[in-house]
């Protein structure tokens, strides 16, 4: 029983991570890795800081990485994925410009 799952785990993650691979997984893969690098930016600022900030590459690297996933998602036809991205690229453009706008203003007084 425990071999049994154990080799339909490995037949599963074969036929997902080689069988399937090509240029559109690695381009997901990639994508992926640069939505989840913003977490290691924040967290080694905040740690650097002393205190919970939000660097602004924070925000670009959600922006890359929601972008390049949100591509996937529309080449992949993956309904859950592009409404997801889809909606957090409009949050990540929005924070960004109140950011930019905000420098504007401070440069300005």
């Amino acid at each position: 029983m425990i071999i049994s799952i154990g080799h339909a785990i490995s037949d599963y993650i074969y036929d997902v991570f080689v069988l399937k691979f090509d240029f559109w997984l690695a381009f997901g893969i990639v994508a992926q890795l640069l939505f989840t690098a913003r977490f290691l930016v924040q967290w080694l600022a905040s740690e650097r800081e002393g205190n919970s900030v939000m660097p602004l590459s924070f925000w670009y690297f959600s922006m890359a990485g929601g972008l390049m996933t949100l591509i996937y998602g529309i080449v992949r036809r993956e309904p859950i994925i592009i409404m997801g991205q889809a909606l957090a690229m409009v949050i990540y453009t929005r924070n960004l410009v109140l950011i930019f706008r905000n420098k504007r203003r401070q440069r300005g007084a």
